[in-house]
């Protein structure tokens, strides 16, 4: 006799089909894989919680992506309160530049903002749109497109740099 819903039966071959693409996105977005895959399974576990409301959206998997971004946002920004408040004593020091030879999109990505690594990886890498962004991040279309815009100035170099390295 199973024990499972038709809830969990479906959360779970979301989960199956979907999460290392998701870890993929949010660990492009974060900087770290242990940080992704942590977030993504509690946005699976918001998901299932919540799996009424979920399974009638038109796309389940983009709301686990934007639990999983706001998640490690959240994270993100509570680590920086920390940092900021153990350092009162004195300036943060300074990141130091990597090598030329070194720059990897992951590392380029580390160079802009989090709002920023958000559209970039989103458009870039799982193909959406300025207006679907817009939508799934909660902000204007045109601070989707600034905030591209921007990436775009900081990354353009660093990965044209990588290419003529190759």
């Amino acid at each position: 006799m199973s024990h499972s819903s038709p809830a969990s039966e479906a959360v779970s071959a979301l989960f199956r089909s979907r999460y290392a693409r998701l870890v993929g996105v949010v660990a492009l977005v974060s900087g770290s894989r242990a940080e992704a895959e942590d977030c993504v399974q509690d946005a699976f576990l918001k998901a299932f919680d919540r799996w009424d409301h979920v399974s009638r959206l038109e796309s389940p998997e983009a709301w686990v992506r934007t639990v999983a971004l706001r998640l490690s946002s959240n994270r993100r920004r509570k680590a920086r309160n920390m940092f900021k408040a153990l350092t009162r004593h004195g300036p943060p020091r300074d990141e130091p530049s990597p090598e030329a030879d070194q720059v990897d999109v992951a590392r380029a990505l580390r160079r802009v903002s989090t709002g920023q690594r958000q559209v970039v990886v989103l458009h870039y890498l799982v193909g959406l749109g300025v207006d679907e962004i817009a939508r799934e991040l909660r902000v204007a279309p045109g601070t989707v497109k600034s905030r591209l815009s921007r990436a775009r100035v900081v990354l353009g170099p660093l990965l044209r740099e990588e290419i003529s390295h190759v």
